[in-house]
This record gives structure tokens, C-alpha cells and sequence, in this order.
């Protein structure tokens, strides 16, 4: 049921609980009780997360790889999350430990971030790569059928 929910919010993504229920002929409650369960899991993601980032200012964005230091990797996470412009971070394997995807308003912006993630504790090395252009955009449709 609950993949139903999801391919109706995505065909649909400004869809009431009405609207959800009379369309999956599921009952209002059930409904309100799945899409909290899919929020509470973090099944869902908030809604901010679909606004794209030019729309708020931020023409530019980017990934950063980066080196950390071990010892120092809590260090380096607790400070990555006070940069607003670090929108995802994931660990990865391989020769770097971090990728962070990063916004920012033009070039000098992006030379300020990067500076920032440079003094963040146990940051050993980073690389920038510039986002030329969306190719397939982040999609989850095609793994709801």
C-alpha cells in the first residue's frame, strides 16, 4: 500500500488526503496514518528538499570529494552541518571518504565554500567538480511500478 501512496504523491505531489484517499479508495485515516509512518521512516523526504537550489539564488552547484582524517571524522561531520550550503553529504568507499554535493551563488561563492569545508577539522584534501549541466534529474517514479 504504501507504494501506491508513493506513485499517487509523485504523480501528484501537491496532493491532499481527500484527494489520496477517494483516488487509492483507502480510507482518510489509513491514508494520514501511511504518509506518517512514511515520513517518521524517512521513506519520505521533507518538501523542501524538491525546491532546486537557482530558484533560491544558487546558480552554481557542485560536488566536493574529500579526505578525512579518521581520528577526526565525528569532528568533521558535526562541522560540515553548519555549512547551509552543504546540501548532501554521503560517505563512500574508495580513495576519498566524503561527497559532498555544495550550492553556491557564483564562483567567489563557491571559492568561499570551499574554504570552508578545507578548515573543517580532519578535512585533509578536497576536489570540485562543477555541475555543467542536469543530465537525468534525481527521479524514484521508475522504481515505483
Amino acid at each position: 500500500m504504501a507504494r501506491r501512496v508513493l506513485h499517487a504523491l509523485d504523480r501528484e505531489p501537491r496532493a491532499t488526503v481527500g484527494w489520496l484517499s477517494e483516488t487509492l479508495g483507502i480510507a482518510r485515516g489509513t491514508v494520514q496514518a501511511r504518509l506518517g509512518a512514511l515520513f517518521e521512516t524517512d521513506v519520505l523526504r521533507p518538501p523542501s528538499t524538491t525546491a532546486r537550489p537557482a530558484s533560491l539564488g544558487y546558480s552554481l552547484r557542485a560536488y566536493v570529494t574529500a579526505a578525512v582524517a579518521q581520528s577526526e571524522f565525528d569532528n568533521a561531520m558535526r562541522a560540515l552541518r553548519h555549512i547551509p550550503e552543504v546540501i548532501e553529504c554521503v560517505a563512500v568507499a574508495g580513495t576519498d571518504d566524503l561527497v559532498l554535493q555544495v550550492v553556491a551563488r557564483d564562483a567567489d561563492d563557491l571559492y568561499r565554500i570551499g574554504q570552508l569545508v578545507l578548515r573543517c577539522p580532519g578535512i585533509r584534501r578536497t576536489a570540485t567538480s562543477l555541475v555543467l549541466q542536469e543530465l537525468i534529474p534525481y527521479r524514484m517514479a521508475q522504481l515505483l511500478v
